[in-house]
């Protein structure tokens, strides 16, 4: 437990003081990059053997057959098809709230500039596998890229040995509910290295795609830092974690539900508790020492919340408490007080925010219609979630009719002249002469 509330610390101070998980991509980048060379030279040959290295799979193809994806949708539970119909539902309408519209300004008569928003024609998205099966990571990707205007999504992930070394066939489910054709068994470093560079695997070819998406672990982090030159990154993603601004009017049980729900990710996963109310943090740690051993993977929580990336912040008051929020950028961050949107109001640095008492983030990891492909590591203090801006392109239309590049040529000439660039001036007075 970290006490602040008798100290006054800059924002520097304040993130360097609170606890985080350590992601040493640089280290990850080293081991990935025989990986990245392999498949850049090799393709499809060196996905495969990677694959068995890592995974202890062979799929027949690396591409998923169509009929493998239409039986994973036949064979889907009912309840779990009409929630990520659900899903899918909500976050087009959340999606679509984010495109931007098209704008033409006349800077002067005849002179007119136009804001234009064009789609990248390729995607790979990647969904990952490990501790836990993400049919929702397929969701928040391919839904934001669908809404963007892709023309070409294509899905890469893990195989599993129990379904015949093809990817989970919940993936798989979703993939076919949302009319993703492409899919291809192969994860980790080499599936981003594939999705960079293409390849092609016997008949079956997988074009280099514009942007690579998706959450993952360091070796999918790194593999995105190392091919970034080839093509768009969303983000560096790590370990996920959450914050929870919390004062005494909060119900202890939905914090340390809270806390333990993002801790059943992953052992490295990060909860952090903000508050300036002493008894409401030893009321939580109570509730959370109830409830942790009912729960299905209790060794991963309690790993999870008593690593030095989770821990509990005594504040001296609400205003402190966001100003540690701020320093934190949390990927998750909640807030349950008295005046929770008043307070979000105050919060620069978050990944998302939950406002309210109601506003869980598994939420957001599922049905909200927000995006939970987030920033991490206290990145939100720069970056943003996944949203359909990852797959368009801002352009800049220039128009100008005769008279109104007249107007401008003198100007024109002028700052060109004095960049000692005249042949730029000359371009403009070859036409107003």
């Amino acid at each position: 437990m970290l006490d602040f509330s008798t100290r006054e610390l800059t924002q520097r101070e304040l993130a360097a003081a609170l606890p985080r998980a350590s992601m040493d991509v640089e280290a990850a980048l080293r081991q990935v990059q025989p990986v990245i060379a392999d498949v850049a030279e090799r393709g499809g040959l060196a996905i495969r053997e990677w694959t068995t290295k890592f995974d202890g799979c062979d799929p027949t193809t690396l591409k998923v057959p169509n009929e493998v994806i239409s039986q994973a949708l036949e064979t889907l539970d009912k309840d779990v098809r009409a929630a990520l119909e659900i899903s899918i539902d909500h976050n087009r309408m959340g999606h679509e709230a984010q495109l931007p519209e098209e704008k033409e300004t006349e800077i002067i008569p005849g002179g007119i500039v136009r804001q234009r928003w064009i789609p990248v024609n390729r995607v790979g998205l990647y969904a990952p596998g490990g501790l836990a099966v993400y049919p929702s990571s397929v969701i928040m990707n391919v839904v934001a890229a669908q809404v963007a205007g892709v023309k070409e999504i294509a899905v890469a992930s893990p195989p599993q040995k129990e379904f015949d070394n093809y990817p989970h066939p919940t993936i798989l489910a979703a993939c076919a509910l949302l009319g993703v054709e492409e899919v291809w068994a192969m994860g980790g470093a080499q599936a981003i290295a594939g999705f960079a560079y293409g390849f092609t695997d016997g008949q079956d070819e997988c074009a280099p795609v514009d942007v690579v998406t998706g959450p993952g672990n360091i070796f999918v982090a790194a593999a995105k830092r190392a091919v970034q030159s080839l093509c768009g990154i969303d983000a560096e993603a790590g370990t996920t974690e959450i914050a929870i601004i919390a004062d005494d009017s909060a119900d202890p049980d939905y914090v340390a539900r809270d806390l333990i729900s993002q801790a059943e990710h992953d052992p490295a996963a990060a909860s952090v508790l903000i508050t300036d109310s002493q008894k409401l943090a030893s009321r939580v740690n109570e509730a959370v020492e109830q409830m942790v051993p009912h729960t299905k993977h209790s060794e991963r929580i309690r790993e999870a919340l008593t690593g030095p990336q989770s821990g509990i912040v005594i504040t001296r008051d609400i205003t402190q408490s966001i100003d540690v929020a701020n320093a934190f950028a949390a990927e998750h961050l909640e807030i349950q007080t008295a005046n929770a949107r008043e307070d979000a109001q105050r919060i620069t640095n978050a990944g998302a925010i939950f406002v309210g008492s109601f506003s869980p983030v598994s939420l957001g990891d599922y049905i909200a219609g927000s995006n939970h492909v987030l920033p991490t590591g206290g990145t939100a203090r720069y970056a943003s979630g996944l949203n359909v801006h990852a797959f368009i392109k801002s352009v800049q239309e220039i128009e100008y009719s005769a008279q109104a590049l007249t107007q401008l040529a003198t100007p024109l000439a002028a700052l060109a002249d004095a960049e000692d660039l005249p042949a730029h001036g000359e371009a403009a007075r070859e036409r107003h002469t």
